[in-house]
This record gives structure tokens, C-alpha cells and sequence, in this order.
């Protein structure tokens, strides 16, 4: 019998096939993107406000179950799913209440007609998710529960696998992806925020980048004066690829891999590596607008903004949680570092560029705590009443970023240091006029310890399978529609495609290629005002491909 442990990540999904005798893992499965439009998870639930929560659901349980066809084994034998995510990805996939989530305030709540939204461990009959036909007859669904309504299960993954909620000393933990769970505990006190970093971070939004995938460059470092690459092979091990010179192209010596793209932690220790070896003089510029990491890989200044922006983000959301906090930066004793990108990243090269904290006595990696304890309750590791009964303990004080102030003056001063190249003296000064104190200089050399070789424990005899077909499109009715193909033209992930139907034209969006609400370039382009992105409605591609 077979238990399957589930991520839904809001850059993508993760999944483990679990054999309950055994305890051990049969194969794990991932996508390279999250199947619903957009980069990040305010993107996802705009989405689903917009054209509706129910399409939303049916595209991730369709992607699912896409995933569940890759397993080795029928799905009558799995007897217990286990789902762990942040509160907007668990609501979508059991199809409930989003707004509340959406919308800040009780009294717009309440003239939405919105109640109160009960966020804590589900179960549920796996049919009554996935449908009749998906052969889960005998199947339980756990959905892991949220700590508070905006501080959901993965948070709670981060906190119990690490040893965060049992630290002493004054802590940090943050699950580094798309949108960065984080959260301070201070005599006893914990404190938390999101930062919706936006995908670079994992590297999405970069022209080269990729997700942590064979043949992604995962680190680089100096070595004669060239940058050695460091690039994960198909058991996401980091392989030795080639010395080459960034500035030129020109490969000294090939490695045992060639790269085919980079992580957003490549990007991370290429941008900390040319700061320290003085290619970058004034950010985001560097020599000749870019750098070159093997045949059809660079990095441009476009891409040193995106991760700017993404490291800028997380970096005044710690200072934030310490500012609100009544901490100066010094006090804080340990830094815990989860998720794919706080696993591979290079620590000191993370905490030199602003990643993470500088001032941090102790810097601690983890893996991918989600899905960790999902796989625990799989397992049988935790009964479900001790998981509930965590997530009551855990009483948190969470602070809305999008509301505040300290974290608007400090993450303008990000952007004018990664955007504006604004010196680091001046940095200080405005924080200073805001009365806050002055980030520490990078003296302190911390202590590094990394608990886990890989995010994700795989089998070693299977590694880590890519789900290659994501293939979901949405459309909708085109009204008006020139045929002048503007929109195909000017899509930046070209995602939308004008489809002949019958006489009617339709706009048709690969959905995990789709930018969504964050983009709309296409809405604003289109002359004839033909496309709305409103009507949307899914359809499979083996539908467009007969058209």
C-alpha cells in the first residue's frame, strides 16, 4: 500500500509516492511551474477571483492527476494523501472561500458577505477532491492546517522542521521561494510575514533561468581568476562544469555537465561573486550589459534588477520583523533557511548580497519543509490531532507588509540600491532619518551549517522525474478580434495564441506560461480591444491542436 505526500508550491508542485511498509520513497515527481497563470501567489489568487475559483481548481486537480498518471503504481493502492501549502494554494486546490484573503479589512469583508474562513486540518474522502473516476476510492485527503488564516500549513512546516519553535535564542526562519515565508521568535513571541518576492528568487522572471532541474547552474565560484560553474545533473547533485571567463564566453575547460539555464541561487552567487570580484561597480550594470555562462546561458542587467527586486523584498521583510520587533539587527542569534533556493543557495554569498542576514550569528539549511511534513503524516509520524494541536500552539503575530510603513521606507531603499545603484552610505542615512538603525557592516563571520545535501530526499534509484506535459490552456471569446496577431507578437513568454473556431476567434493562453494579472500586455496592446482575459474557460490541448 502507498501513500502520496504533496507540495503545492506557488512556483510549482511537488510530489512523493511513499511505500508504507518500506517507509520509503518510490519516485518523486515535479513541475517546472505552477500551472495557473502568473509568477507569484497574489497572481494566482487574482486569477481566481477574476475568472473564478472554480476554473482555478479544476486547472491544479487536473495537473494533479496529470502527476498521479506518472506513478508507478494504481491508484487503488494509495490509501493516504497528505497536502501541505500556504493558505491561498490549499484554498484553491479543496475550492473554498478565497477573498478573505484577497481582501484586507473586516469591514470590506463584511460587505462581501464574507465569514469567518476555517483554515485547519481536513479530511476528506480523496474522491470528493479528485472525482469519482480517479480510482482514489479507498484513499483519505489530509489538507494540513494553517496556523491563522494568513499564516498557512507550509509556515508551520517551517517552523516544526526546524528547530525554530524549540530555540531559545532570538530566530529567524524563512522558506525562500516566490512568496517567502518568514518569522521571528523572540522570548517566546512569534512574529511572521510573507514577502511576495516574485519568481526570480527561484529563476522565473530570468531570460536563462529555470527552476533547481538537471543541467540548471546552481553555483559559481572563482578559480584562476575564471568562474567555475557548478551544475546539477539528473539526481540534482551539483556536478563540475566548465571554467570559463564571464566577461568573454571563452570556455578554459569543460566540465562533466554543460549548462542548460540557471537557478535563481546561481543567479544569487554569479551577482555576490562579480559584486566581490569588483565586475559589478554601480548595480544592477555590469560590463558590456551582461555576463556569459556558456553557449545561449547569460545574465543581463534586466536579470540583476529581477533578483534585486526578489533579494530587496526579503531582505526589508527580515529587517522589518526585527525593526517591529523593538530588535537591533545584532540581537538576532540564528537564521533558519528552507525551500529549494535555501537549500542550494551558497549561505555567505546569500547573506554578502542582502539574502540572508548579515548580522546572524548562526546560518542553518534545511530542505523542502512542506513537503517534509506532509511526508511525516503519510507516514504516521505525527496523528493528525498532534499536527492540529501544533498549529493551535503556535500563536503569531503577523504583520501585513502591503500595509506597512517601515517596510515601504526600507524596500525603497532596496530598489534605489539594486535598480538606482544608490550607494550603501546613502542607504543608511534614509534609514537613519526614518530613526532606524543602520544595517551592521560585513564583519561577523557566522557559523554555517547545512542539515540536508538536497531540498528534496528522492530515491536514489529513480532521482527526480520533470512532468514535461503541463498542456492546460484557457481561452475565451475574442469579440471583435482583427486577426492582426499584435498580441502573439508582444506576449513576453509567448503564451497566447488567436485560434480560428468555427468563425469565431478565440484568445488561447498556455496557462503556466501566462504571466496573468501581472502582465495583461496583451489587453493593452490588442486595437480592437478584443481581448478581456475575463471569460476564461479551460480547455484541454488536445483541443487546439485539431483546430
Amino acid at each position: 500500500m502507498y501513500g502520496i505526500a504533496i507540495d503545492l508550491g506557488t512556483s510549482g508542485f511537488r510530489l512523493q509516492l511513499i511505500d508504507l511498509e518500506s517507509r520509503s520513497v518510490i519516485k518523486t515527481i515535479m513541475t517546472m511551474k505552477h500551472p495557473l497563470p502568473g509568477g507569484n501567489v497574489i497572481d494566482h489568487l487574482g486569477f481566481a477571483i477574476q475568472v473564478g475559483g472554480d476554473i482555478a481548481n479544476k486547472i491544479i486537480i487536473h495537473t494533479l492527476q496529470q502527476m498521479f498518471d506518472m506513478l508507478p503504481v494504481p491508484p487503488e493502492d494509495v490509501r493516504r494523501i497528505a497536502v501541505c501549502g500556504n493558505p491561498i494554494q490549499l484554498s484553491l486546490f479543496q475550492n473554498i472561500e478565497i477573498r478573505d484573503l484577497a481582501y484586507a479589512g473586516k469591514n470590506m469583508q463584511q460587505r462581501l458577505g464574507i465569514g469567518e474562513v476555517k483554515r485547519g486540518l481536513k479530511v476528506y474522502d480523496a474522491t470528493g477532491i479528485f472525482g469519482k473516476s480517479s480510482g482514489l476510492d479507498n484513499c483519505d485527503l489530509i489538507v494540513l492546517p494553517s496556523i491563522e488564516h494568513e499564516i498557512g500549513a507550509d509556515a508551520l512546516a517551517m517552523m516544526v522542521k526546524t528547530d525554530f519553535v524549540e530555540q531559545d535564542g532570538i530566530s529567524l526562519v524563512t522558506d525562500y521561494g516566490t512568496n517567502a515565508e518568514m518569522a521571528l521568535k523572540v522570548n517566546g513571541r512569534i512574529i511572521t510575514c510573507s514577502a511576495a518576492a516574485g519568481p526570480a528568487i527561484e529563476g522565473q522572471g530570468i531570460k536563462c533561468g529555470m527552476l533547481a532541474s538537471p543541467g540548471a547552474i546552481s553555483d559559481v565560484n572563482e578559480e584562476k581568476g575564471m568562474w567555475r560553474l557548478t551544475v546539477l545533473d539528473e539526481r540534482m547533485d551539483g556536478r563540475k562544469s566548465h571554467l570559463i571567463d564571464p566577461l568573454t564566453g571563452i570556455i578554459f575547460e569543460k566540465g562533466e555537465i554543460s549548462p542548460e539555464g540557471i537557478t535563481g541561487t546561481g543567479v544569487i552567487s554569479a551577482i555576490s561573486l562579480a559584486m566581490s570580484m569588483g565586475l559589478i561597480r554601480t548595480l544592477p550594470h555590469l560590463p558590456n550589459g551582461k555576463l556569459i555562462l556558456g553557449e545561449g546561458v547569460e545574465i543581463s542587467d534586466k536579470d540583476i534588477e529581477e533578483a534585486g527586486k526578489a533579494i530587496g523584498a526579503i531582505r526589508a521583510a527580515h529587517m522589518t520583523l526585527l525593526v517591529e520587533s523593538g530588535l537591533g539587527f545584532e540581537d538576532l542569534e540564528y537564521m533558519y533557511m528552507s525551500g529549494a533556493s535555501g537549500t542550494y543557495v551558497d549561505a555567505d554569498k546569500a547573506r554578502r548580497i542582502g539574502l540572508a542576514p548579515r548580522f546572524a550569528k548562526k546560518i542553518v539549511q534545511f530542505g523542502n519543509t512542506s513537503l517534509e511534513l506532509a511526508k511525516d503524516v503519510v507516514l504516521g509520524n505525527y496523528d493528525l490531532q498532534e499536527i492540529q494541536e501544533l498549529a493551535d500552539r503556535i500563536k503569531a503575530d503577523h504583520i501585513m507588509l502591503a500595509s506597512n510603513e517601515t517596510f515601504k521606507n526600507i524596500y525603497a531603499c532596496e530598489l534605489a540600491y539594486w535598480t538606482e545603484g544608490m550607494p550603501e552610505d546613502v542607504y543608511n542615512t534614509i534609514l537613519e532619518s526614518y530613526d532606524m538603525p543602520r544595517m551592521p557592516l560585513l564583519e561577523l563571520t557566522p557559523f554555517f551549517q547545512k542539515r540536508v545535501r538536497k531540498d528534496i530526499s528522492s530515491s536514489e534509484s529513480t532521482g527526480i522525474e520533470i512532468m514535461q506535459n503541463m498542456s492546460t490552456i484557457i481561452e475565451e471569446e475574442s469579440s471583435g478580434c482583427m486577426g492582426c496577431g499584435i498580441c502573439e507578437r508582444e506576449c513576453p513568454e509567448k503564451a497566447i495564441k488567436i485560434i480560428n473556431k468555427n468563425g469565431s476567434l478565440f484568445a488561447g493562453y498556455t496557462a503556466h506560461l501566462c504571466l496573468g494579472m501581472s502582465c495583461k500586455r496583451c489587453i493593452r496592446i490588442c486595437p480592437a480591444k478584443a481581448i478581456r482575459y475575463r471569460e476564461i474557460r479551460p480547455v484541454s490541448s488536445e483541443d487546439l491542436s485539431v483546430l
